[in-house]
């Protein structure tokens, strides 16, 4: 049945999808009917292990039964108000425990939408134009952070990103400070914006010092450092990336998990920073579905989930044990490669021995890890279908889950 959808679904979608990484999905994309735990459902009734979770929100699995109660109990009351909820101000009452960085926040509907507001803020509180990225980092669908390096060239990672605007944005190769210490001397910048894990180009991670690095260069040139935690808030730890590695920023950005499956994020700072913001100052940010409330009931209680049961232990061992088993089979085969991990989180890179940058990510073979994701679909487990995305391993995922997974693997991964 997902093929017939899909071909309906190319006569109203460019690409019959509605975000590009749907469309790579082999041999076709899949149309889910229902999840639940660790499982889901396609329309035909095609069971798969799921390790895309939603490309990470759904830290608990799909379809937790405690945050799908509080959802069912506030919807009846209405879903929409256009004023304020007693949620908001619990849901930013976790984040700022969590986070000693965020004395005040503006919630918002997407990551993108929050690095786009945490930007415009930056350049708004520092008077400045100029910002500097990291290549491979992905930030959502920001004009200004659409480029990469190509060639030694910043080039536009995408059409309609006009050149007047991407001459604001330097781009420096991720755990290289000296490039943004270099940058920093001669130009006035106003934001340095990184992701603490690479999400998007795989997995890849950050060398010791290199995020405090960062931070201390920010400091010292009056610039703000945007730590970019869409990703890594709430499932690195409870406090992020930030607790993880004990580091700081002067503008976070949040998404995935504090909406518990649903549209949210946010943008958090100190609050002389954070009152720059309108209606208390001059930078504009506003939006109808800001803070909606059954998204807040949502990141509300799954973060109180995730402090109730503390699974971040539970979850980083069975992903270590998916991960040992995966590189046995990997060296088994006489392959060569890269496997990544922190946590809940990992990408395997074939054909390339490490990756600690974008430029090293872009050397493996993708189309050897293509063919890998395509056999494991058809015998039952979701991987992300190519290797710029991650593996997300949940709460609700088991060692029963894990065993299936690597004899599944072994078998698929014949055909590479």
């Amino acid at each position: 049945m997902s093929i017939e959808l899909y071909k309906e679904a190319l006569k109203f979608f460019p690409g019959g999808v509605n975000s590009p990484v749907r469309a790579k999905v082999r041999p076709h994309p899949l149309f889910v009917s229902k999840a639940k735990g660790s499982r889901i459902f396609t329309e035909e009734g095609f069971e798969l292990i799921d390790y895309i979770m939603g490309y990470g929100p759904l830290i608990l699995g799909h379809s937790n039964e405690y945050v799908l109660e509080a959802v069912k109990n506030n919807v009846v009351n209405g879903w929409l108000y256009g004023n304020q909820t007693k949620f908001e101000l619990e849901l930013a009452r976790k984040i700022t425990k969590y986070y000693p960085s965020i004395e005040k926040l503006r919630f918002v509907n997407s990551g993108a939408e929050a690095v786009t507001t945490a930007i415009r803020l930056a350049r708004g509180y520092t008077g400045r134009k100029e910002i500097i990225m990291f290549d491979g980092c992905y930030h959502g669908a920001v004009d200004s952070l659409m480029v990469k390096e190509e060639g030694g060239e910043v080039v536009p990672y995408s059409h309609g990103v006009p050149e007047e605007l991407m001459r604001l944005t330097h781009v420096c190769q991720f755990n290289d400070p000296s490039c943004v210490e270099s940058i920093t001397k001669n130009r006035e910048i106003a934001a340095i914006v990184v992701e603490p894990v690479m999400a998007n180009v795989g997995v890849v991670l950050p060398e010791k010092d290199f995020l405090r690095d960062l931070y201390k260069i920010a400091s010292e040139n009056g610039s703000l450092l945007i730590l970019d935690e869409v990703v890594t808030g709430f499932r690195l730890s409870l406090g992020g990336a930030q607790q993880y590695f004990n580091v700081k920023a002067h503008i976070t950005t949040l998404g995935k998990i504090i909406g518990g499956g649903f549209p949210a994020a946010a943008i958090g700072a100190k609050k002389e920073i954070m009152d720059f913001l309108t209606p208390s100052g001059r930078v504009f940010n506003a939006g109808t579905f800001n803070a909606h409330p059954i998204s807040m009931v949502a990141g509300l209680y799954t973060i109180e989930v995730l402090e109730r049961l503390n699974p971040y232990h539970e979850m980083r061992k069975i992903t270590e044990e998916l991960v040992s088993d995966l590189r046995k089979i990997l060296e088994e085969r006489g392959l060569k490669f890269a496997v990544n991990q922190i946590e809940s989180m990992f990408q395997v890179f074939l054909d390339v021995k490490e990756v600690k940058n974008a430029i090293e990510a872009r050397k493996a073979n993708n189309d050897k890890y293509i063919k890998l994701a395509e056999e494991m679909v058809k015998r039952g487990i979701l991987i992300p279908p190519v290797n710029t995305e991650t593996w997300f391993v949940s709460l609700a995922h088991t060692l029963d889950d894990i065993e299936i997974t690597i004899k599944t693997l072994k078998k698929a991964s014949e055909v590479i």
